[in-house]
């Protein structure tokens, strides 16, 4: 009996340190790290067979952030993530009128078509650093439980890293969308490849600004909390800088997992 009753004097003096700890943590440090499933929309201002019929594709996306509790409920985050965009395309797709084919339309005295069409795979991986300021509202299931509630947004601010297209496969070329004028048979050059990274940065803007949020469920402990979370951002400019390719919109789901390490 004597050692149960100082086993459980052991564990209430724990528990009561462990809130007191928790009471007395004023600022977390944390990371975070998951999936990112971006897709380009084609809301923009311009919209073409180009820059429409992306689909989700998925990519990395995790953040370092800082978060300073106002009070038990309310708390403010900044921010810094890097996040993978894009959007991919399979099957028969447009594509911009390759240069070296611009002799068979003139030929005919015709005019150079702004695309052709072909069957092949296309991928853009455009990848951000993301600032973003988090206004976080926290809900705990009870008084007693250790586990809360959070949901989370606030605007971001990115900044271009990295862009490219990347093309796979191998298909004949056609003029037209119902496959009745094939180019590349009539000109006898066969089926091209379309195996290709093309470094695309320069054709976009280098900055965009846009909305995330997220909802998660935490663990907290007596000085840290672990946390799984789930949502999304949203960027408000097109990327593209010019028009010929269309106009599109970043954005992404996310799932992340993460720690945060409490500090007074």
């Amino acid at each position: 009996m004597k050692k149960h009753f100082l086993i459980i004097a052991a564990l209430i003096i724990l528990v009561g340190l462990q809130t007191k700890a928790q009471d007395s943590v004023k600022h977390y440090v944390g990371i975070k790290a998951g999936l990112s499933i971006p897709n380009l929309t084609s809301d923009g201002s311009v919209e073409n067979e180009l820059n429409s019929g992306y689909s989700s594709t998925v990519g990395p996306n995790f953040a370092a952030f800082y978060e300073c509790l106002v009070s038990k409920k309310f708390s403010l985050s900044t921010q810094l993530e890097y996040s993978a965009q894009g959007g991919k395309k399979s099957g028969f797709q447009a594509l911009p009128t390759p240069e070296e084919l611009a002799p068979y339309f003139t030929a005919q005295q015709r005019p150079v078509p702004a695309v052709v069409y072909a069957n092949f795979d296309s991928k853009a991986k455009i990848n951000y650093l993301m600032l973003s300021e988090l206004a976080k509202f926290n809900f705990p299931f009870n008084s007693k439980s250790p586990l809360s509630f959070y949901v989370e947004a606030g605007p971001f601010a990115g900044l271009l890293i990295s862009a490219h297209q990347v093309t796979s496969g191998t298909s004949d070329i056609y003029a037209d969308k119902g496959k009745q004028e094939n180019i590349t048979e009539i000109t006898q050059q066969g089926p091209q490849s379309f195996d290709n990274t093309t470094d695309i940065k320069d054709d976009l803007h280098k900055g965009n600004f846009g909305i995330e949020g997220d909802v998660g469920v935490a663990l907290n402990m007596s000085n840290s909390k672990m946390f799984i979370e789930g949502g999304g951002n949203y960027g408000f400019l097109n990327i593209q800088k010019g028009e010929a390719n269309g106009k599109n919109h970043i954005g992404a789901g996310t799932v992340r997992i993460g720690y945060a390490f409490g500090i007074k």
